[in-house]
């Protein structure tokens, strides 16, 4: 199976110009390619997951990625998907959010050597002459077109500012620069990006004649990645300050039985076959399938030990708490008690991190879903000693899937 083959039967091409053109570059290691990432945040999540598994498959077969950080174009925000302007950030933050984003890319991409490259687009967005750019790249862009693409159709009723309406001239902007300064002739994105990317193709075969050789690509990031990226209690990080490597691994240990064998073709590297016969597995088979998941993905995020840890914890939760040495843990200080050197079990709660507010505390107590050790607790003026906290501590349970072993330091 070629390189282009697999990714199409991982369920990842969505999209394509000129396939034949693109599956022979692919697969023969020759293409320059790029994907961009906003810093809206100071991590990557989930539904930037794919998009970091797919250039690292591509790397590997001898491709070039580039990851294009989006210092320029983080200052105005994209509105595809929004109902809603996107929060302005200063330069400070965005400066801050890139430089997460570069540490967490190098556990995916190898960028020694050449073999990929990270650049950032303020380098030439923020230099920009406004009557330049009017005069250089505007003749090329139709407004009449521009506003029946859905990415602005969406937003047209509810208001679409002309700060953002200029987001996709400067995407397009982008792949232009990319193509001259190095070589990039194909782009990467999301469903909800094929517009902004074809204003990137178009401005450069209208520039530079229509031999110039820019083609693009849609994956599956926006109806996939996006629904992965998000959970009831808000975004999956890949920063283990901001979700644990318990918490990674526990996320993807609960998804839905209808889409484990889905997650592991477009997410893990295992072989295609390995899947296929995972995909025949019924009934409690699946729980295996979901900790193979799992277990796939926690170690490509967090390294092999962080995963292990992880497994183990899970297990033991779900075996009846025997092992909990690797359980997610809340160390509480002398701080944390009362004269009485008690703590309230609401307090808990929002200590771990298991509810984010007293009242939602409150709430999932009276309904029944708190427990200790196993014990269901529904007094919301339940207190615990510190001395039950000694040693091994308790195990706090919210639900059915969420927690935290608390101990006292």
């Amino acid at each position: 199976m070629t390189v282009w083959d697999e990714l199409k039967a991982r369920g990842l091409i969505a999209q394509v110009t000129d396939e034949e053109e693109i599956k022979e570059m692919v697969n023969n290691g020759k293409a320059t390619f790029y994907i961009g990432f906003d810093p809206t945040a100071d991590s990557l999540h989930v539904g930037h997951f794919m998009a970091l598994c797919l250039m690292k498959r591509l790397q590997m077969a001898g491709n070039r990625p580039i990851a294009l950080l989006g210092g320029g174009t983080g200052m105005i925000g994209d509105p595809s998907g929004r109902s809603d302007m996107r929060k302005m950030m200063t330069v400070e933050t965005i400066q801050h959010n890139i430089d997460c984003f570069k540490k967490q890319m190098e556990r995916f991409i190898d960028f020694s050597d050449g073999k990929a490259l990270m650049v950032n687009n303020a380098d030439w967005l923020m230099n920009l002459n406004y009557v330049e750019v009017l005069r250089d790249v505007g003749p090329h862009f139709s407004v009449n077109r521009m506003l029946s693409h859905e990415c602005y159709k969406q937003r047209m009723e509810r208001g679409l500012t002309f700060l953002e309406f200029n987001y996709m001239i400067m995407q397009s902007y982008d792949f232009y620069m990319l193509y001259q300064k190095y070589g990039c002739t194909m782009q990467f994105g999301g469903d909800d990006q094929w517009a902004n990317m074809l204003g990137g193709t178009e401005l450069i075969r209208r520039k530079l004649g229509k031999d110039a050789y820019a083609m693009t690509i849609t994956l599956l990031l926006n109806s996939e990645g996006k629904k992965m990226g998000k959970t009831q209690s808000g975004a999956v990080w890949l920063d283990p300050n901001k979700t644990s490597p318990f918490d990674f691994y526990q996320y993807w240990r609960n998804v839905d039985d209808a889409d484990v064998i889905k997650c592991m073709r477009l997410l893990t590297f295992l072989p295609l076959e390995q899947i296929d016969e995972m995909a025949k597995w019924e009934g409690s088979q699946l729980n295996k399938a979901k900790e193979i998941l799992a277990y796939e993905l926690t170690n490509l995020v967090h390294g092999e030990e962080e995963a292990k840890k992880a497994q183990e914890g899970a297990r033991a939760l779900f075996a009846g708490g025997a092992d909990t040495a690797h359980m997610p843990t809340t160390e509480l200080t002398d701080e944390d008690f009362s004269e009485e050197e008690t703590i309230d079990l609401i307090s808990m709660l929002v200590k771990t991190g298991l509810v984010p507010t007293r009242s939602e505390g409150r709430r999932a107590i009276e309904q029944g879903g708190v427990s200790i050790d196993g014990e269901k607790i529904t007094d919301v003026k339940y207190v615990v000693a510190k001395d039950a906290l000694a040693g091994d501590g308790i195990v706090l349970k919210k639900g059915k899937k969420k927690f935290n072993k608390i101990v006292a330091k």
